[in-house]
């Protein structure tokens, strides 16, 4: 399986990037939010990390593979956290994202439904769907961040230093998800989880 394709971006279109590989051009899906940061970078090598489907009717003659392309395992999650809603799939939620991770979660876990309702293609019965099984896993994506997504690996463990990573992981330098990370452990409230801790983290920069 892929998983990662780095090359020049050599073509952006409204829901596809062409990758030049060595004597290879791949061609791949990108979501909405992911094509808009990708704007400023035609012509220049990116690395894309990727998820592969299926495309086509299984009882039909032509099943095609297809790769979907992301800048972070963060989207990645985020993106398949919402295919798995009763309804959506993989087609109709590339369609649907066209706003940042960041708002979209923000709006599930707030359960905006009227905000949700404004993506392509999501109507208000499909937006209390998305809320009623998503809403409990979107703190940790409404903190995300729009620049580079750097992966730092830790040999403890703990609670508090798996969340400091998943704030990493989601775009934050080190100070600013120490300074977080402090804040929320000052509070002395009992946190039990990564999630735990995200989730106070959101609703810490919600006050």
């Amino acid at each position: 399986m892929i998983t990662r394709i780095t090359g020049k971006l050599i073509r952006l279109g409204e829901d596809m990037a062409r990758l030049e590989v060595g004597a290879f051009e791949y061609e791949l899906y990108v979501p909405e939010f992911v094509r808009r940061q990708l704007q400023s970078s035609i012509g220049a090598e990116v690395s894309l990390k990727t998820i592969q489907y299926i495309e086509g009717n299984p009882q039909g003659s032509r099943l095609t593979p297809r790769l979907i392309g992301f800048l972070s395992e963060a989207e990645i999650e985020f993106f398949d956290l919402v295919c798995s809603v009763d309804g959506m799939g993989v087609k109709k939620t590339l369609r649907a994202m066209v706003r940042p991770v960041r708002e979209v979660a923000e709006a599930i876990e707030e359960q905006n439904v009227k905000e949700l309702s404004l993506l392509p293609g999501i109507g208000p019965a499909m937006s209390e769907r998305i809320v009623a099984k998503l809403r409990r896993k979107m703190a940790k994506f409404a903190l995300m961040i729009a620049k580079d997504f750097p992966q730092v690996a830790t040999s403890e463990r703990s609670v508090l230093n798996e969340a400091f990573e998943a704030l990493l992981s989601l775009g934050y330098n080190s100070v600013e998800a120490r300074e977080k990370i402090d804040t929320v452990a000052a509070t002395k409230v009992k946190l039990k989880s990564v999630e735990d801790v995200i989730l106070a983290i959101y609703q810490q920069d919600r006050k």
